[in-house]
């Protein structure tokens, strides 16, 4: 019996030496930053040197995302503890590092053996007048040439604002904005805080208490007469009021100072509202340039500007005075940007400026301000919690030998631009092209590191080369990984919506295709499913993870008395109940068309003016009602107001309450004064909201309660 005991002796002392030993390993760490630009390499610290032939050895290497060694500059330090990393293009990267790669192996041992890291395309900083000179000279230049020639340009075109995480739920107790992304605000012309409600009319702010059952005025806040206010922000006790602003010249300015024209100004009025009946002014700041749109998250604004310098009025550029204003009350030395501000933006070669400007809410009155001007222009925004992407369209035209004058639209692709968020700092972190074009917001995403986005390329007329469309995913540093291309050719897209792990796609010719689309592997997206059905939806809304609610139209084909193509005429508004529990075959659950040619509803282009109380299972919208008479399609108005719906999987799509106004007798048209801009609701009451008056309701019977009309001059 002493043998076993022996045994289990020597395997303790063995233990206990393993124990011992492994305290007596010095743990070797590595301290390094999550990224860094292209131009200037990464660099990692290590607290033991690396052995000179490391680098030779191979025992420490460079990883693409896929996990294969890539190519790069490795730069050891003379002492062995500093590791420059360079020659890589932008994307996600792995550090992979061997204990082999330690002077003394023994008894030493890094913490971890890979690091993950990011390359970013980095953008050259002006310097001077001479820099923006040269670059507006050569913007001017591009935008005389006749475009028949291959010149490559950003467009102008300020695209409609028309999904990633949930929308907002509207789940409190009162109304909240319909929004891309939750947690992101976004601004909009009617604001509640289930007390009160906030509207913009007529240059002015209007506060309505909406408190104890009851609609009366509280207060109203008229602008300056040159002051255009067009949308709205509330963040607690601070009102903020976003708009466009004619700055007129001081007669006292220097000769030299007026020598650009002003442009208008986007104006941000920071308004406090402790008091809601006595509203008082805390700051104004404002950024040359027309307003594109903004967002609010984590008590920190985000405005994105559009600036056209006006270059048709100058003989001469003088880089000095082509650069953008800034004004702030709360600092009366802010002038021209300061030029260490001013970056262009990879490949932009358009007469213009993107201008971002961030403004800590915590203290509005004298918190931090932040404004960053870029070269080149900008379209479309999508804001995650952490990023900030841009788009400009650019497009190529080619090169046109008639003598006839011919219009060629040529081809047309996307630049995104990418920008990390940390309160008021915003860094450009990346940039990207792609073919094709973006309809909207929702036709991009963030998740998971991944930038993902839906895109339209080519034109549905051109027989030669058909329109198609495509899905592209993108890493940290703005890399393609993967894609899905070359879908429904012939047709462009209509809509679209990320959910997490699925993309959806709407496109439309003659009949109305969803696609259902996997990304949960970046690097290899892949179609489910598709629906085909007559109709198309204009705006994707997320019922649950597995129903879709679409907005459209419904639509007809019709012979066409040529032999061509028939033709394809919209009818009714058409509310769709997509179900997607099977991705592999999606279906139309139920579906509703209101009223036929001419109807009409602002959720059609604006998700904002989408009601919704997820509680109930409510969704409303605005709406104006038309009908066919038979006479050569002449249409007969029905009337104009709002609807709103229960939308269940279960159930399906039921009205709930009608609120639309029949016309007057001889009315052939909707009035635009009493026309529903937005629907809201506080507690037990339904509010709807117009040009002049707030209508309230009863939740439970939508009975008509209270009417309250404006006029600003009483």
């Amino acid at each position: 019996m002493r043998k076993p005991f022996r045994w289990l002796s020597v395997a303790c002392v063995v233990a206990i030496g393993v124990m011992i030993f492994a305290f007596m390993i010095e743990k070797v760490g590595m301290a390094a930053s999550g990224g860094a630009f292209v131009e200037h390499g990464w660099n990692v610290q290590f607290t033991a040197p690396l052995s000179k032939q490391a680098i030779e050895k191979e025992v420490v290497y460079v990883t693409d995302q896929q996990g294969k060694k890539v190519k790069a500059k490795l730069v050891l330090s003379k002492d062995g503890k500093e590791l420059q990393v360079k020659g890589l293009e932008p994307g996600e990267y792995a550090l992979n590092i061997d204990d082999q790669a330690l002077t003394r192996t023994f008894l030493k041992s890094f913490k971890q053996n890979k690091i993950k890291f990011t390359m970013y395309e980095s953008i050259e900083t002006v310097k001077s007048a001479a820099d923006l000179k040269a670059y507006f000279d050569m913007a001017k230049n591009l935008q005389g040439r006749n475009q028949s020639e291959e010149v490559t340009y950003e467009s102008a075109e300020v695209a409609s604002d028309s999904s990633s995480d949930k929308a907002s739920s509207g789940s409190s107790g009162h109304s909240e904005t319909n929004v891309q992304v939750q947690g992101i605000d976004e601004p909009d012309i009617v604001k509640t805080d289930g007390d009160y409600v906030y509207t913009i009319a007529e240059g002015t702010v209007r506060i309505t208490d909406i408190r104890n059952g009851q609609m009366k005025k509280a207060a109203s806040i008229k602008m300056e007469e040159d002051f255009y206010p067009s949308q709205l922000f509330i963040q607690e006790d601070t009102l903020i009021v976003l708009g466009e602003k004619m700055i007129r010249y001081d007669k006292k300015l220097a000769a030299q100072d007026q020598i650009m024209p002003m442009n208008g100004m986007t104006t941000i009025s920071l308004y406090d509202m402790k008091k809601r009946t006595a509203p008082k002014l805390l700051r104004e700041v404002s950024a040359e340039g027309y307003l594109s749109n903004a967002r609010m998250t984590d008590d920190t604004l985000y405005i994105v500007t559009n600036l056209y310098p006006m270059l048709w009025a100058l003989e001469e550029i003088d880089g000095a005075t082509v650069r953008p204003r800034i004004t702030d009350t709360a600092d009366k030395d802010l002038g021209y940007m300061a030029y260490e501000d001013i970056a262009i933006l990879p490949g932009a070669t358009e007469a213009s400026y993107t201008v971002v400007t961030a403004i800590d809410l915590h203290s509005p009155e004298k918190s931090e301000l932040s404004t960053k001007g870029y070269l080149g222009s900008s379209n479309q925004l999508y804001m995650s919690k952490d990023h900030l992407y841009l788009t400009a369209t650019k497009y190529h035209f080619e090169q046109n030998n008639s003598k006839a004058m011919i219009w060629n639209p040529g081809t047309a692709n996307t630049q995104f631009f990418k920008f990390t968020l940390d309160g008021v700092k915003v860094e450009f972190t990346g940039s990207a092209e792609l073919k094709g074009t973006v309809l909207n917001q929702f036709s991009m995403d963030e998740d998971k590191g991944y930038f993902r986005v839906v895109m339209t390329e080519g034109n549905m007329w051109d027989e030669k080369n058909p329109s198609k469309n495509h899905l592209f995913v993108l890493d940290k540093g703005m890399k393609q990984v993967g894609s899905v291309e070359n879908l429904a050719k012939g047709e462009r897209i209509y809509s679209a919506r990320f959910m997490g792990d699925k993309a959806y796609m709407v496109t439309f010719r003659e009949t109305d295709p969803l696609f259902v689309i996997d990304v949960a592997d970046p690097a290899k997206p892949k179609v489910l499913g598709e629906l085909k059905i007559p109709g198309f939806s204009n705006y994707l809304h997320p019922l649950d993870e597995n129903h879709l609610i679409g907005f459209g139209y419904e639509t007809v084909s019709e012979k066409n008395p040529s032999g061509g193509e028939p033709f394809i005429r919209t009818k009714g508004m058409k509310v769709s109940l997509f179900d997607v529990t099977d991705f592999a075959n999606p279906k139309e659950k139920d579906m509703v068309v209101i009223g036929g040619e001419g109807t009409y509803s602002p959720v059609q282009y604006d998700h904002k003016a989408l009601f919704q109380h997820a509680g109930r299972n409510l969704y409303g919208f605005p709406v104006s009602v038309y009908g066919e008479n038979g006479k050569q399609h002449q249409l007969d108005f029905k009337g104009a107001g709002a609807l709103i719906y229960e939308i269940t999987p279960e159930r399906g799509i039921v009205l709930k309450g009608d609120l639309v106004r029949k016309p007057d007798k001889g009315q052939q048209y909707e009035e635009w004064e009493t026309q529903v801009q937005r629907l809201l609701y506080s507690k037990d009451r339904l509010f709807t909201v117009s040009y002049n008056d707030l209508n309230s309701y009863d939740f439970n019977t939508f009975k008509k309660l209270e009417q309250l009309k404006w006029d600003d001059k009483k």
